[in-house]
């Protein structure tokens, strides 16, 4: 465990910029939302004060509306290093920051916490939470009034990357209804570092790029953007949850009232059991029966309808972290059966095992991720009880055991546990580090 540990800090290291960490020099050579939420995590055990800077970087590409964008470009890479790059998104911040448009899931206000608690003398110090908790309330608040398309209190992704589970099988009727970017139109970079195999294929690739760009064209706003792609995610929205209990206690401990934070993570909680069905909850498309968005304007009110996608995933897993969920048992019995085999395969397949689209090497597609195992073991240990606690145990000894014997790959397959994508990840050593110092033998 020593070694492990040494290790997992090694790359946290090797990926540290001076500011930020990138999650891989080569495949992802910037700064992404998400990613730097649980690297955080991790380096909260390695340095309280870089976990802070951390977030404070990130925090400083936030735009003046709220929201985090998904990307902080760094001046230092070639900008034709990765597509889509700065020229891109044309989106600089009102601190001269270079960003895409689009956001990630919202785990921010769970990092900050925790590295919070990591050493509360030097976050006081550093005024840390009061200089964090205003930004993480804009942040929130653009998401809940911004991002309700379907109008049930629900936060809405409009772009598959969004999600966070970018090549995901739950987005493909979705995207199906895009008409995709002509190949010839971009050069990608991804492929450059990783097998065609393991990454989305062009016609996917095509779709996401010409959603961003109509994002783009239309200057970011989602009150005129005709979003062709539009759908209640049930991981981005039980992270919301989860970082609104965060943001409670962050309020206490800066003596500010809580009820704001309380009152929405339980209307969360409430709109989120709409999206539940048949033992997992499933995401809603908002444009599920609609003319193309492109084809003809249509407003949030119209979108409202939609419908569940009958496409189990991981992500359908994750609200486990929402405290006291009603669903618990239930999830935790499809957690177990024979859609992801909880205990009996490696982690958690990021797709229904038995699901037409399954593929175990393919981006988010069957393999299995670090961070949502760390989602799902976090989930585990709060649901309680012994079969919850046992899963937890087995859960995070196969986390560990994974991310040292295959170098921290960026994910695995279900089966044997092979390594995929890129190695050196930094997110995979991060949450290993945090798994690594917890008191649970």
């Amino acid at each position: 465990m020593s070694e492990l540990r040494r290790a997992a800090e090694r790359v946290l290291l090797g990926n540290w910029t001076g500011r930020s960490t990138v999650p891989s020099h080569s495949l992802y050579p910037h700064q992404w939302s998400w990613d730097s939420a649980f690297i955080a995590i991790g380096l909260r055990h390695l340095s309280p004060r870089r976990a802070q800077v951390e977030l404070e970087s990130l925090f400083g590409a936030q735009w003046q509306d709220g929201r985090i964008p998904h990307i902080s470009f760094s001046p230092s890479v070639p900008r034709d290093a990765y597509f889509p790059g700065p020229d891109f998104w044309q989106a600089t911040t009102r601190g001269g920051v270079e960003s895409s448009g689009i956001v990630q899931p919202p785990v921010h206000a769970l990092a900050v916490w925790l590295t919070h608690q990591a050493d509360e003398a030097e976050s006081i110090s550093r005024g840390f939470l009061a200089r964090m908790y205003p930004k993480l309330v804009a942040w929130h608040t653009y998401l809940r009034e911004r991002r309700d398309l379907g109008g049930r209190g629900l936060v809405a992704v409009i772009h598959p990357w969004e999600s966070g589970m970018d090549n995901s099988p739950a987005w493909d009727e979705a995207l199906a209804r895009v008409e995709p970017a002509p190949l010839h139109s971009f050069t990608r970079r991804d492929t450059d570092h990783a097998s065609d195999d393991d990454r989305p294929t062009d016609l996917d690739y095509g779709r996401y790029v010409q959603l961003a760009a109509t994002y783009r064209d239309h200057g970011y706003d989602d009150a005129r953007t005709p979003f062709a792609f539009a759908l209640e995610d049930p991981c981005f929205n039980a992270l919301l949850i989860a970082s609104e209990h965060a943001l409670a206690s962050i309020a206490d401990a800066l003596s500010l009232d809580r009820s704001r934070h309380v009152t929405a993570a339980a209307e969360l909680t409430s709109a989120l059991t709409t999206l539940f069905h048949d033992g997992i909850f499933r995401p809603r498309d908002l444009r599920a029966g609609q003319p193309r968005a492109e084809d003809e304007q249509t407003t949030a009110g119209e979108q409202a309808a939609g419908r569940l996608v009958e496409v189990d995933t991981v992500a359908g897993l994750v609200p486990l972290i929402v405290p006291e969920l009603p669903q618990a048992k239930e999830l935790l019995a499809t957690a177990r059966g024979p859609k992801f085999r909880l205990g009996e395969v490696r982690m958690v397949p990021s797709y229904d095992l038995t699901g037409p689209a399954f593929e175990p090497g393919r981006y988010w597609r069957g393999p299995s991720w670090f961070n949502t195992a760390w989602l799902l073991h976090r989930g585990l240990v709060q649901q309680g009880g012994h079969q919850a606690e046992e899963l937890a145990d087995a859960l995070r000894a196969e986390l560990l055991e994974l991310a040292g014997s295959t170098g921290f790959a960026e994910y695995v397959e279900p089966f044997t546990g092979e390594a995929r994508g890129a190695r050196d990840f930094s997110w995979t050593a991060a949450l290993a580090l945090d798994l690594l110092r917890l008191s649970r033998p």
